[in-house]
């Protein structure tokens, strides 16, 4: 046998990236098609129907404990989450944006949200849209996040 034919070849790749929450990438149709945006990360999976949803209080202090890397405070302070919204039976649609679009961690911020989130008890499944609109500002940051920042 010569070498060629002993050579097996692994599987190719379905997608040419390597990005995990390309898999769930929508495009934007109001915007740049090569903008992040709509729904970005998943986690979790559904609850039954009667199951208790968790409580507003927990899912944000579970969100807070998600950091964007450049910036020494959690992105619920920096203003980043614009929607939380919790249906009955657990699950959650999670509206964010970025401090740019160009963000470096772009690719990786919506998991991290997505799976902060679903660690919380009764947390169904969890959905992360990226958002552009209304464009992040330093005035949606909290007061306690502009004093750590010293804009104060």
């Amino acid at each position: 046998m010569d070498e060629k034919s002993s050579e097996v070849s692994a599987p190719q790749p379905t997608s040419t990236s390597s990005e995990p929450w390309q898999q769930h990438q929508e495009p934007d149709p109001y915007g740049d098609p090569n903008e992040l945006s709509g729904l970005v990360a998943k986690a979790g999976t559904s609850n039954e129907a009667g199951t208790a949803a968790p409580s507003r209080e927990a899912l944000v202090e579970a969100i807070k404990t998600v950091y964007d890397p450049e910036i020494p405070v959690d992105i619920y302070e920096l203003g980043l989450i614009y929607e939380l919204d919790i249906a009955d039976t657990g699950d959650l649609k999670i509206s964010m944006t970025l401090t740019a679009p160009g963000c470096p961690v772009a690719g990786i911020l919506p998991q991290q949200v997505a799976d902060a989130a679903a660690s919380v008890n009764a947390t169904g499944a969890v959905e992360v849209y990226l958002v552009w609109d209304p464009p992040w500002d330093m005035e949606k940051m909290s007061e306690e996040a502009k004093l750590a920042l010293g804009f104060f």
